[in-house]
């Protein structure tokens, strides 16, 4: 059976397309969350979250920042939108690239993890993910929208292990509505700070140290799991 198109495939093509031009062309000023939003405006953080959320390659995007910078902005006046508007916008493209992710994972993962000698897709990801999703499924997907790298990540691997469809639109879309809500919300209220403006580089620094907390842990675990050291042996 064919897969239609989803709105996410067809959406925004040519708006993430012009996007990874320009942003190798900004070098590091890349990754600066403010810089961003009001370099590319609504439509190019739009486009960020979108391949953020689903398209493997974006995985080193900013995406919490991002959105704590776009509600920051719009308190303070140099992004002329709507809160509300631009959040429920962000919630789009992020369920769309979730939904892209899936269907990637859908239908490239099979063969990609297939292969038994690859180091970084291994063939076991796939079952432990399929266990994963199976005991944690619905909180697993929404936490993971808060999990910089995990959030580009898990979507293609629900594809791959054949995760209901169904049940991972429901919960990817209210992740998505949280995720995009909750940060622009905050962004905006603490952007009416004098001292948040001036630092925004402060805060950004701690809500991706924060972020990133929950994955240390989870390579700190995986190191010293039995597992992991029995697949070293193997492939030694």
């Amino acid at each position: 059976m064919r897969v239609p198109p989803t709105p996410c495939a067809t959406a925004y093509p040519d708006a993430v397309t012009s996007l990874a031009s320009e942003l190798i062309a900004l070098g590091p000023a890349a990754l600066d969350p403010e810089k961003l939003a009001i370099s590319f405006g609504l439509l190019g953080v739009l486009a960020i979250i979108f391949a953020e959320c689903g398209l493997l390659v974006g995985f080193f995007l900013p995406g919490d920042s991002l959105l704590f910078a776009v509600g920051l902005l719009i308190a303070g006046d140099r992004l002329n939108q709507n809160l509300i508007v631009v959040a429920a916008l962000i919630s789009v493209a992020a369920i769309a690239g979730n939904l892209t992710g899936y269907f990637i994972g859908a239908k490239a993962g099979p063969t990609v993890f297939s292969r038994p000698q690859s180091r970084i897709f291994k063939p076991e990801y796939v079952t432990r993910s399929q266990e994963f999703f199976d005991k944690y499924g619905p909180a697993a997907l929404i936490l993971a929208r808060f999990t910089p790298i995990v959030r580009t990540i898990i979507p293609v691997m629900a594809g791959t292990s054949k995760m209901n469809f169904t049940r991972f639109a429901i919960y990817s879309s209210v992740g998505g509505i949280v995720w995009a809500f909750s940060m622009t919300t905050l962004g905006y209220f603490l952007g009416q700070i004098e001292w948040v403006q001036k630092n925004l580089e402060i805060i950004t620094l701690i809500i991706v140290a924060v972020s990133v907390i929950p994955i240390i842990r989870e390579l700190r675990k995986a190191r010293t799991s039995p597992d992991s050291a029995d697949a070293d042996n193997d492939v030694q």
